[in-house]
C-alpha cells in the first residue's frame, strides 16, 4: 500500500515543484537576507510547496478517475492507483486531506517564523496558503474541477510563478521588490509550457472524455505556436532581468545558453510532430532544464 501511495505522489514531479522554491530563494539571499532567517525559512517554503504537489498529484490521481479521463482509452490506466484499483477512492481522499492539513501546518509554521506577531502579514500569507490548497485540490478533483475548462493554465503561472517564486521571496526576505516578477514569470512560463506539453500529448482523449484544455479548445497546430511563445516569454524575462540587475550576483550564463539551445531543438522537435505520443519524452526534458535553471539560479546567490 505505501509502494502505491509513493507512486501516485508522483516523486518525478517534485523537481520543477521545488524551481519556484529555488528561485524565490536565490531572490531573497541576493537581497542579503542573513543566514539565520534564510535556512529555516526556506526550508519552510520548500516542504510547502512539495507537500502541495504531492496534494495536486493525489487530488489529480482521485479527480480524473471520478471524471473519466482515466478511462480515456477503455480500460483501466495502470500508471493510476485509483484507476487500476490498487486505491480506492475513499484511501485517496483521506490521503489528499491528510496531504492538505499537513501542507497547511507546515506552511503556517514558516509564516509565523517569518512574519512573528505581525498579524495582517500572518493572516495574508495564510490566505495564500490557503488558497493553493485549494487551486491544488480542484485543478482535477471536486464537481467543477477548473483543470477541465482551460484555466490550469493562468492557475500555474500564478501559484508556480508570481505566487511561488516572488512570493517565496518576499515571504524570505521580508520585504519586496517589482524586479522579482520578472524570474517568477520566467518559471512560471515555463511551468505553463510543461502543462502545454502534457495538453499537447493528451489532447484527443482529453476531448473525448470532456477535458476542455486550451489546446483542446485552440487545436493541436496552435497549441504549438502558443508552446512557442510560452518558452520565448519565458527567456525573455529571463534576459530582461539579466539586464536590469547586471550587478547581480548571477553567474554561470555560459550554461544557460545551452539550456537555450535545448530549447531551441525541443520547439524544432515540437513543431515537426505530427503524433502526439511522441511528445511524451519532451516533457522531462522541459521540466528537468526548468529545475536545472532555477538550481544554478540558487547557487549563484547562495555559493
Amino acid at each position: 500500500m505505501l509502494r502505491d501511495f509513493i507512486q501516485a505522489a508522483r516523486l518525478r514531479t517534485l523537481p520543477l515543484a521545488s524551481a519556484c522554491v529555488l528561485t524565490g530563494g536565490a531572490l531573497a539571499a541576493a537581497s542579503g537576507v542573513p543566514q539565520a532567517r534564510f535556512g529555516p525559512l526556506f526550508a519552510g517554503c520548500l516542504a510547502t510547496v512539495i507537500l502541495l504537489q504531492v496534494l495536486a498529484n493525489f487530488a489529480n490521481d482521485l479527480g480524473d478517475f471520478a471524471n473519466g479521463a482515466d478511462r480515456a482509452e477503455g480500460h483501466q490506466r495502470s500508471d493510476r492507483a485509483v484507476a487500476s484499483g490498487r486505491i480506492s477512492p475513499a484511501q485517496m481522499k483521506r490521503a489528499t486531506i491528510a496531504t492538505a492539513a499537513l501542507a497547511l501546518s507546515v506552511g503556517i509554521a514558516t509564516v509565523l517564523m517569518a512574519a512573528g506577531d505581525h498579524i495582517t502579514t500572518v493572516l495574508f500569507w495564510i490566505g495564500t496558503g490557503v488558497l493553493s490548497i485549494g487551486a491544488a485540490y480542484t485543478y482535477t478533483a471536486g464537481d467543477r474541477p477548473y483543470g477541465y475548462s482551460g484555466l490550469g493554465d493562468i492557475s500555474v503561472l500564478a501559484f508556480f510563478g508570481v505566487a511561488g517564486v516572488a512570493g517565496t521571496a518576499a515571504l524570505i526576505a521580508g520585504t519586496f521588490d517589482a524586479m522579482w516578477l520578472l524570474p517568477a514569470l520566467s518559471i512560471g512560463l515555463l511551468s505553463v509550457a510543461v502543462l502545454n506539453l502534457n495538453n499537447l500529448r493528451d489532447h484527443v482523449s482529453d476531448a473525448a472524455t470532456g477535458k476542455h484544455t486550451l489546446v483542446v479548445r485552440m487545436g493541436f497546430d496552435r497549441g504549438k505556436v502558443y508552446h512557442a511563445l510560452l518558452v520565448g516569454g519565458a527567456w525573455t524575462a529571463l534576459l530582461a532581468f539579466w539586464a536590469l540587475d547586471a550587478d547581480g550576483p548571477w553567474h554561470g550564463k555560459l550554461w544557460y545558453g545551452l539550456f537555450g539551445l535545448v530549447h531551441i531543438k525541443h520547439l524544432a522537435l515540437v513543431f515537426r510532430t505530427q503524433d502526439p505520443a511522441e511528445l511524451d519524452g519532451e516533457l522531462k526534458k522541459i521540466a528537468l532544464s526548468t529545475f536545472a535553471i532555477s538550481l544554478f539560479f540558487f547557487l549563484s546567490a547562495t555559493a
